[in-house]
């Protein structure tokens, strides 16, 4: 089998082989790759783990809970209100002394609507103590 370097006639090759090139290449880039450090380095941490003797903290009855019902209610404390409301409660606990927690909980077949309209009510409010509840619950998939 004959290479060809060019044509008949004696005319020089105009392509360039690029062979050799892409060799070269891949000869960097494993010679990179042996040669980068591995990231060996941890930091352990002890994480408390769970025991079911466990008791629940105290509930602080100056926390606010926000709970959205699966029939698109907005539950404040256990009460139903409307947005109004909600925006005027959020603004009564934002001027106390004390700022007391916020909890949202909405629940697993509330709409998504809701919860977005509601979060924006929060957040425009300007309250500044906010944390999402009930997330223990959805720990394990499919219950």
């Amino acid at each position: 089998m004959a290479m060809s370097g060019g044509k008949d006639d004696g005319s020089p090759m105009m392509e360039m082989n690029t062979t050799p090139l892409i060799d070269v290449m891949l000869v960097l880039l494993i010679m990179f790759i042996i040669t980068i450090p591995v990231a060996t380095h941890s930091v352990d941490i002890d994480l408390p783990v769970p025991s079911p003797n466990d008791n629940p903290p105290p509930v602080d009855p100056i926390k606010n809970k926000i709970v959205l019902s699966p029939t698109d209610q907005i539950l404040w404390n256990g009460v139903a209100i409307s947005d109004s409301e909600l925006m005027a409660n959020l603004n009564a606990s934002k001027a106390m002394a004390v700022e007391p927690e916020l909890q949202f909980e909405p629940d697993s077949q509330a709409s998504y609507d809701l919860s977005i309209r509601v979060l924006n009510l929060i957040k425009n409010s300007g309250v500044t103590k906010f944390g999402f509840v009930g997330n223990e619950k959805y720990r394990e998939f499919a219950k």
